[in-house]
């Protein structure tokens, strides 16, 4: 992917008209639309604006049970039942921003405020590889000291951290928007998605909740930063909403807008989406107004993973573990496990939350082995993989793979073999034996043209010779 850089005085592009994604969303509602939407999602296209708009315009209960069928079939045949883990490491909470729904936010007096030295990371990064972990989102404040030079040097010191047969394959951020060179610096530094939610697209409520003499109170600077990270040679970026802030109906129209934009100006659409529930926090003023109902969080996920098929979407521990469980199945593609957001959490016994070191509360504290022992039992397949991104198949290569299917027979082998390093390493002899009925049965149903061989002969080397990271 060549592209030209981000001079001087080029203007960032406000792509989101608040007017007009409005007046899509007041159409009535139309069954020959929303089919119409449904049969080309189907067909592994990726919708517009107004077939999306069709989608959440759904009235009737049966058009929307035909939604959700649709995007349990969708996640089928492109992900599979493969779930992929991570978790979230906080490295600092010192903030400038003052957000009205944030812990973290700088006139909160009762919040702790720290930044993990170099010994505190290393002691979290470890306990997370004891729990199994393989992949970890790094998550700022938006402070000057979290600086390019300051996360990358994070990144890499998280990547040299070892504990037993434990190692953390991959590393991506959660971090205020950089400059291009910065984005360049902490590109080179061996990260994977870079991740940035503009919280809420809808400019009124954007500054109404980020209030005027912040950083994030600059709306542009913050739409256009994944821009500014894909001219930087960050191809995997991550986009998100904060729902409850406005109408959940505009802010996945909203969502799927950066996404098409992303797409048409670089020819490759965000990696992941999250969307996540506004919920409370130490210090925050709560509006409840648009809070998003179960149901109606559960069809957003199903529009979302109907809209852009090949985008991954992530559930986070805000919600319930009842909630995710049964959100599973409507598009669901990553899921973080085992989550603790106070710093210094991971080394802490015990599950009670410390709302003065936290950004939120959690809804689902349940350990990674729990998690996983679910996931196996409802017949997912937890993965921990990484090959894609180390192996040069992010960005645009990753869509070459994905867009006609074929990243299916990359992502179930690696999975397996994932897993299969879990239950030797990790897994309580529950989820161990639980774990391996699911792998044979998994084998058992592989089609013809897999490396079904191959997968066994590595999966053996994994249980028997010790051997790891046998990545696809």
């Amino acid at each position: 992917m060549s592209l030209p850089d981000l001079r001087p005085g080029d203007e960032a592009v406000d792509f989101i008209d608040d007017d007009a994604l409005a007046a899509r969303l007041a159409r009535p509602a139309d069954a020959g639309r929303v089919r119409a939407a449904i049969a080309k999602s189907l067909a592994k296209e990726a919708l517009d604006l107004d077939e999306t708009a069709a989608l959440l315009a759904a009235g009737s209960p049966e058009l929307v049970d035909e939604i959700f069928a649709a995007a349990r079939r969708l996640k089928q045949e492109v992900y599979g039942n493969r779930i992929v883990l991570f978790a979230p490491l906080y490295v600092g909470n010192e903030c400038t921003n003052d957000c009205v729904y944030c812990g973290f936010r700088r006139s909160n007096r009762e919040a702790v405020r720290l930044t993990l030295d170099a010994d505190a990371l290393a002691a979290q990064v470890r306990a997370l590889e004891d729990q199994g972990h393989k992949r970890l989102i790094l998550v700022f404040g938006e402070h000057p000291r979290y600086d390019a030079p300051f996360i990358a040097a994070t990144v890499r010191a998280v990547y040299a951290t070892r504990s037993g047969p434990g190692e953390i394959r991959r590393v991506n951020i959660n971090a205020a928007p950089l400059d291009v060179d910065g984005f360049r610096t902490v590109k080179a530094a061996g990260i994977g998605t870079y991740q940035i939610f503009q919280e809420t697209y809808h400019h009124a409520t954007y500054a109404r909740v980020h209030p005027p003499r912040t950083r994030k109170a600059d709306y542009l600077w913050r739409l256009d930063a994944l821009d500014r990270a894909m001219q930087g040679g960050c191809d995997d970026v991550g986009i998100g909403a904060l729902f409850g802030l406005h109408d959940w109906r505009f802010e996945t129209l909203a969502l799927v807008a950066h996404a098409r934009h992303l797409q048409e100006r670089f020819g490759v659409g965000p990696h992941t989406i999250s969307f996540p529930r506004l919920q409370p926090a130490l210090g925050s003023e709560l509006d409840g107004r648009w809070l998003v109902a179960d149901r109606d969080f559960l069809r957003l996920i199903a529009v979302l993973r109907l809209a852009v098929p090949y985008t991954g979407l992530i559930l986070t521990a805000r919600e319930s573990a009842g909630l995710r469980r049964e959100a599973m199945g409507f598009g669901v593609s990553q899921i973080d496990a085992g989550t603790r957001l106070e710093l210094g959490g991971y080394t802490r016994a015990g599950a009670d939350q410390q709302l003065d070191r936290e950004q939120f509360m959690l809804g689902d504290v349940r350990s990674l082995d729990d998690v996983m022992s679910e996931l196996v039992v409802d017949g997912y397949v937890p993965s921990f993989c990484t090959a894609c991104y180390r192996l040069g198949r992010t960005g645009e290569h990753f869509m070459e793979f994905a867009i006609p299917g074929y990243i299916k027979r990359f992502c179930t082998p690696n999975a397996l073999t994932t897993l299969a390093e879990y239950l030797a390493d990790y897994a309580t002899p529950a989820t161990r034996a639980a774990g391996e009925k699911l792998i044979a049965d998994e084998l058992a149903r592989m089609p013809a043209g897999t490396p079904k061989n191959e997968l066994l002969s590595r999966l053996e080397r994994i249980r028997t010779g010790g051997e790891r990271d046998l990545a696809w």
